[in-house]
């Protein structure tokens, strides 16, 4: 990458300018998803801001503590669950929004409506902050066909359903990573500009990768194929060399890495989270709707991700995802199992 002829760019590739191209290929379209669009564009700027500040906040009392007006200040992933529900329902686009942040779904005034349910993480791997590791939000968009009352069944469907989905990680750079399902593209944040510019075009995962992300520190919980296949990663038969293990427990930053490089993600069931423990609608959905754009694969250790039917809003699968012949050796080892039962 030629970063000197990179500075001299005129003709950069903003993710509007990115969004209205893609809309121009649908002659009906009436502007709605690109309005959209740039609101949750606009959250992940201002929660990127925050997120910058986060240390300086707690230097300056800001964090926890009252300011002059006398209003308690608010801790990161609250304020950037307010922050996303006021711009989603101030687009005007929006009915429905689910978020990690809120026990109940919210249902946008009539007045304010528009086709679209939204679901979302704020603030995923929050617990990370103090510490400066990425963090990240992460979203799903959905659209109800026709004028009725929306209801959660708009929301409780399959992940093949989304429209689109994607990711904004704030750590040494601020990355948006979008697809309208049409492939995977990666914006990057200049913050000399504040837009965000399209830096990774057509993001494809490789077919196999070298490295497995999990939580080893679960594996006296874990089932028997997840066992295996870890196993496999650290002691290979079949005299290759052995898989690294990167691990940083934000889901974001780990998705997006295996994203780029390649290799498996995994938030296996054990016996402690029978369930598995990340949420169906805004993590394990939108991520796997990503991977397989970019070529890759999910698997719940059933079935495809994005055909689980959701029943709860805050539902929670295990999940297995990455590059597509390293999901395939898992999927097998599941297969194996259920042969033996």
């Amino acid at each position: 990458m030629d970063h000197a002829a990179d500075a001299h760019r005129t003709d950069l590739m903003t993710i509007t300018r990115f969004v209205l191209n893609e809309q121009s290929k649908y002659p009906e379209s009436r502007g709605d998803f690109t309005i959209l669009l740039n609101h949750i564009v606009l959250g992940c700027k201002f929660v990127c801001s925050a997120v910058n500040k986060a240390g300086l906040a707690k230097l300056i009392g800001l964090a926890g503590e009252t300011n002059v007006q006398g209003e308690e200040q608010k801790k990161l992933d609250v304020l950037s669950n307010e922050v996303f529900v006021k711009a989603l329902v101030s687009s005007g686009r929006t009915c429905i929004l689910i978020s990690e942040e809120d026990e109940e779904a919210t249902f946008v005034d009539p007045s304010k409506r528009g086709r679209y349910c939204v679901v979302f993480d704020p603030l995923d791997g929050s617990s990370n902050i103090d510490c400066g590791v990425s963090i990240g939000t992460i979203f799903g968009i959905y659209m109800i066909k026709d004028n009725h009352e929306p209801t959660l069944d708009d929301v409780l469907q399959p992940g093949k359903q989304m429209l689109a989905a994607g990711y904004c990680m704030y750590g040494s750079s601020c990355t948006l990573v979008l697809s309208t399902g049409e492939g995977v593209n990666g914006f990057t944040l200049d913050p000399s500009l504040g837009e965000f510019i399209l830096t990774h075009p057509d993001i494809k995962i490789p077919k196999k990768g070298k490295i497995y992300s999990v939580n080893e520190g679960n594996a006296k919980n874990w089932d028997g194929p997840t066992a295996k296949y870890v196993e496999k990663c650290k002691f290979p038969k079949d005299g290759s060399s052995s898989k690294s293990l990167r691990y940083i427990g934000s889901m974001v930053a780990d998705v997006h890495r295996t994203l780029l490089y390649g290799g498996i993600f995994l938030y296996p069931a054990d016996k402690k989270s029978p369930s598995g423990k990340l949420r169906v609608l805004y993590e394990v959905f939108p991520m796997s709707f990503l991977m397989e754009q970019a070529g890759g694969q999910a698997f719940t250790g059933k079935q495809r991700a994005l055909d689980l039917v959701p029943t709860k809003i805050h539902e929670r699968s295990p999940i297995f995802l990455g590059s597509f012949d390293d999901v395939e050796d898992i999927k097998a080892l599941y297969a194996a199992e259920g042969k033996k039962e």
